[in-house]
């Protein structure tokens, strides 16, 4: 798999935006929207957006592969957020828009994170603890650990006992996916968007209640083929007309690893779609366990796409459960 930018903090809009005193349409209560302008951002003409590789923003939950106790290990993003009483203090002093620096105190500010947390790449800081960002949060990571009920859903996508993850990928064939099993030490030190039943509402349709079904994908490894021009009436225009753009938004991965995004949101339109385009891709699932010394769970979802293994289904949101379980 190529190696592409990775996903260490909050990706900015490709384009230069502006608040509107509009209801949100991401979420609500909020009462403004945050829209692009028809000006790309500084970020995004220094790091050179002409000459980046656009990919599909997909709909989950950011996750990290890293060592953890010596052996490579899912993370699951946990941002370190401040207290209530700081939390007032900066908002106060946001609304006071001085000239001058917020100062925090790193010991006293922030909710307590557990022990094995760890800061995101790139988060700066001073005397050695590490400094929060424009919205007074602290990206950073908590490792996955077998038996978590926090991150059960996390853990069905990988298996320590073998060191394997389920992953959707490209297939080597042109427009097919595939569901196969990839080793984790192969996906170390990338981020990754965790997809599924029980993640974000599940924009894809995923599996069912019965018979959840949640997979790893890599940030960067659905390109977009054809995008359209970096100007916003063209994107618009895309985002409106053209089947393959039934997707959540755009990264642009850029020189020297810098990421930029553009959201449906950023245009006014809305997300999810009913019938996005990855789950109406086709897909073939690879899924062999024949060479892991290992019993897996019965019920578990590498068990269950075994019994699919080699069969191949027109839509990824069409993979039969049924016929797996007969």
């Amino acid at each position: 798999m190529q190696r592409l930018g990775t996903v260490q903090q909050k990706i900015p809009c490709a384009f230069a935006t502006e608040l509107r005193d509009e209801p949100s349409t991401k979420r609500p209560g909020q009462s403004y929207r945050v829209l692009a302008t028809g000006e790309l951002s500084v970020k995004a003409l220094a790091a050179d957006i002409h000459r980046a590789i656009a990919t599909e923003k997909v709909d989950g939950t950011c996750c990290y592969v890293a060592k953890y106790k010596d052996s490579p290990h899912l993370w699951a993003r946990l941002d370190r957020k401040p207290t209530k009483q700081a939390e007032k203090r900066f908002r106060k002093f946001q609304s006071s828009k001085s000239g001058s620096d917020f100062t925090w105190n790193f010991g006293e500010d922030f909710r307590k994170v557990p022990e094995a947390w760890i800061p995101a790449h790139g988060v700066a800081q001073s005397e050695g603890c590490p400094l929060p960002d424009e919205n007074g949060h602290i990206p950073g990571w908590i490792p996955v650990e077998k038996g978590s009920k926090q991150h059960c859903w996390h853990l069905s996508s990988v298996n320590y006992e073998t060191g394997s993850a389920l992953v959707l990928r490209l297939h080597s064939g042109k427009n097919l996916l595939e569901i196969t099993i990839v080793p984790l030490m192969e996906l170390l030190e990338r981020t990754l968007e965790l997809v599924g039943t029980h993640i974000n509402g599940n924009p894809y349709g995923f599996g069912s209640k019965k018979r959840p079904l949640h997979l790893l994908v890599c940030h960067g490894s659905l390109p977009i083929e054809n995008p359209p021009p970096l100007e916003l009436m063209d994107m618009a225009a895309w985002f409106k007309e053209s089947e393959r753009a039934r997707v959540e938004g755009i990264v642009w991965h850029c020189g020297a690893g810098t990421l930029v995004k553009l959201h449906r949101y950023h245009l006014g339109l809305e997300w999810p779609l009913p019938d996005p385009f990855l789950a109406s891709r086709p897909v073939s699932i690879n899924v062999d366990l024949t060479s892991f010394p290992w019993d897996f769970e019965t019920k578990s979802p590498f068990v269950f796409l075994a019994r699919l293994n080699g069969r191949r289904f027109d839509r990824l949101k069409d993979i039969s459960w049924e016929d797996a379980e007969s």
